[in-house]
């Protein structure tokens, strides 16, 4: 059986390249030592074999039920949910007053790692919670905070987001869900939701439900949208739970993967109104909700980078014990068959794998750095171009594992040949898992358009210029390493031509943004990996000082492993971006002209 996640590799992110130990001096963090880091890694670890592994497949094979009345889920979800709630992680990061364990975002980040690599379904109902839980401490008043967040701190509640309706999919501004506003200040909603994930079970005594709406009268688009606290069950001035509230479940979707979590439709006020609580200011929902959709967005690439490293780690299990063929050097039918992992094309598909679910897990646990720094670093000036930063890469952070995790978990497939196309091996759902990722929370055309027409736009923005900063700071270290393989020049070379597309395409946007954006992306993805080789670049650069410092055995390996995916990345990623730079430098239409009657 694989290993959940290669433990190094995590110890290898967090100390070596992240150096997470230096949060310990930050006050927040004074209490903590790395001790306490790693404990919480391994406690994560721990429960994810114990509790969420065993049944990740039965939960593929037994999708959930709805008899009309009750959800129903594989018995095994229960445990799960509890002990995650039992050991404090749907708190971990919240303050020491509020229950929570002040831990940094890159060690809560890197713990859920270990729960969505072992079950991404039945981790789903966690991820969600501490999401909503994260936006109603933000935003939320105080009475609603007093009466719904300590619920979900210590899981009695679990939480959603509910944004997309029939008909609208991601066009937010077109919602038609609308919110009524009653005598006691509170709202009546009416209206459906389609795609909730975890929008109804019965694992906990409340769903507290973050629903964007917009007021009776409220400008269209998304200027007119707010946000609500819809609960299914009231909860009394006592914290009792209380009559159950005018939202109800149409029914379950079924889905090609991520089965245990249940994807619901929700219809609100079909007697008389859902009960809602408006969630900051009138007309300012969509801006709230980009905290929790931020998030997500940062979770979904760890998910899927996550699931491709499972693929990876499965694959290179099978591949290491399968006897078959010999190299092609060795004519002798006399001689022992070798195992598959001696092949060229084997290997091949190995290392692409590892480049990608390596880097992914990398570029993740980066952004969540970078979550850290814009809220926790001593200086002002840094929290700001940390959170520029952030909100730059976000697109890429979610889109790129999301694409090439997908791709990760193929090879998986192809690896095994004909036995991974049959479910006596999990890399056939570790595919279909990994299949959504690309879609929820963003499509990659979605996030193509942010970050060139938002993120850039015609000018570019802070948040690009600390990239340029960041990473030309990158290459100088490189260029001053006397054991440099080389991999700054490839990584220049990249960077140069992204920074000529970029201004060649703001150009582009300004004078036309249909135009602009059409190849938009095309445009993620070359950033995308200019970005993922900047992350290969600096782990090669930490292997490479490792090794010369004189690492052995397997720590040598380990670091080897290291450079020698970043040249892989270099050679087989980076080079062919040549040719994509020209197309978008030249404005290639070809999307833009195919008229709808030609296909």
């Amino acid at each position: 059986m694989a290993t959940l996640l290669n433990d190094r590799d995590i110890a290898f992110q967090l100390y070596e390249v992240l150096n997470t130990e230096a949060l310990l001096e930050r006050p927040r963090y004074a209490d903590h030592d790395r001790g306490i880091f790693d404990a919480t890694l391994n406690t994560a670890r721990d429960l994810a074999a114990e509790y969420f592994e065993p049944h990740n497949q039965k939960g593929d094979a037994n999708e959930p039920t709805f008899d009309g009345k009750t959800v129903t889920l594989i018995p095994e979800t229960q445990p799960a949910w509890n002990a995650f709630a039992e050991a404090g992680f749907l708190a971990s990061h919240h303050d020491f007053d509020d229950g929570g364990s002040q831990l940094p975002e890159v060690v809560l980040r890197a713990s859920m790692s270990y729960f969505n690599a072992a079950n991404v379904s039945s981790t789903a109902y966690s991820f969600l919670t501490i999401g909503a839980a994260n936006l109603l401490k933000s935003f939320g008043s105080d009475e609603l905070k007093a009466r719904y967040l300590p619920s979900m701190l210590d899981g009695r509640y679990s939480g959603t987001m509910a944004l997309t309706e029939p008909g609208q999919g991601s066009a937010l501004g077109d919602l038609h869900t609308q919110a009524k506003p009653a005598d006691d200040g509170s709202y009546r909603l009416f209206g459906n939701k389609m795609y909730i994930s975890g929008g109804d079970h019965e694992l906990t005594d409340n769903i507290v439900h973050m629903v964007l709406a917009r007021i009776e009268g409220a400008p269209a688009g998304v200027r007119g949208i707010s946000l609500f606290l819809v609960p299914k069950f009231l909860v009394n001035e006592d914290g009792s739970k209380g009559e159950r509230n005018d939202v109800v479940l149409a029914g379950l979707l079924h889905k090609l993967g991520y089965r245990n979590t249940t994807s619901t439709v929700l219809n609100f006020g079909e007697k008389g109104g859902a009960v809602g609580y408006l969630v900051g200011e009138a007309n300012k929902g969509l801006g709230y909700m980009f905290q929790m959709m931020n998030e997500a967005r940062i979770g979904v690439g760890l998910g899927a980078a996550v699931i491709g490293y499972q693929s990876y780690l499965h694959a290179l299990e099978y591949a290491r014990q399968r006897p078959q063929g010999r190299l092609p050097g060795n004519k002798s039918p006399d001689a022992p068959q070798v195992n598959i992992v001696q092949h060229p094309d084997v290997r091949r598909m190995l290392l692409t794998q590892k480049a990608y679910v390596e880097g992914s897990l990398a570029l993740c646990l980066y952004a969540s750095t970078l979550v850290e720094d814009a809220h926790t670093a001593p200086d002002p000036d840094e929290r700001k171009a940390a959170g520029e930063l952030l909100d730059l890469i976000t697109p890429m952070v979610k889109s790129w594992p999301s694409k090439y995790g997908v791709i990760a978990s193929d090879l998986g497939i192809q690896i095994l040949g004909g036995a991974g196309y049959t479910r006596d091996y999990i890399l056939e759902q570790l595919y279909r898992d990994n299949r959504l990722n690309p879609i929820h929370e963003g499509t990659e055309g979605i996030q193509g358009i942010d970050l060139l027409g938002r993120k850039l736009g015609p000018k570019g923005g802070d948040g690009y210029n600390e990239f340029l900063r960041r990473i030309r700071v990158t290459l100088d270290e490189a260029a001053a390493l006397d054991t440099s393989s080389g991999f700054g020049s490839q990584l220049t070379q990249a960077l140069t031509a992204l920074e000529t597309v970029t201004s060649d395409l703001q150009q582009q946007l300004a004078a036309d943004p249909d135009h602009g954006l059409s190849n938009a992306t095309m445009y993620l993805d070359m950033f995308g990996k200019v970005l993922v080789g900047w992350v290969w670049l600096r782990q090669a650069m930490v292997a490479e000082r490792a090794l010369a410092a004189g690492a052995t055995g397997s720590e040598a390996d380990f670091y080897q492993g290291k450079i020698h995916a970043a040249r892989y990345f270099m050679d087989w990623e980076l080079a062919p971006l040549e040719g994509y730079a020209r197309l978008l430098s030249a404005g290639n239409r070809d999307n833009l002209d195919m008229q709808n009657d030609w296909f």
